[in-house]
């Protein structure tokens, strides 16, 4: 499964900002159990989802140790992702 992974720490109230550059993604923030189940193809819960224009802001319900996995979904193209936390 080919995708662009990055890991963040956030505290409570920040947020991520993903800037696309290129083809529309997939942009998911998942914690680290979701993410080993993502990898894996099984079944997993995520916060954000499919983005046509950057960027893409996504805010979890706590903060932590968060994965931010940007993924092509099948849409074909290519896409360069730049991930920024927003205090």
């Amino acid at each position: 499964m080919s995708h662009i992974h990055s890991r963040v720490e956030l505290e409570d109230g920040d947020a991520v900002l993903v800037k696309l550059h290129g083809s529309e993604a997939n942009v998911l923030l998942l914690d680290d159990c979701n993410y080993r189940s993502y990898r894996s193809g099984r079944r997993y819960t995520y916060f954000g989802g499919h983005y046509k224009q950057s960027p893409a802001v996504i805010r979890p319900p706590h903060g932590g140790d968060w994965n931010v996995v940007v993924d092509l979904g099948g849409f074909g193209g290519k896409v360069e992702a730049s991930v920024h936390v927003i205090h």
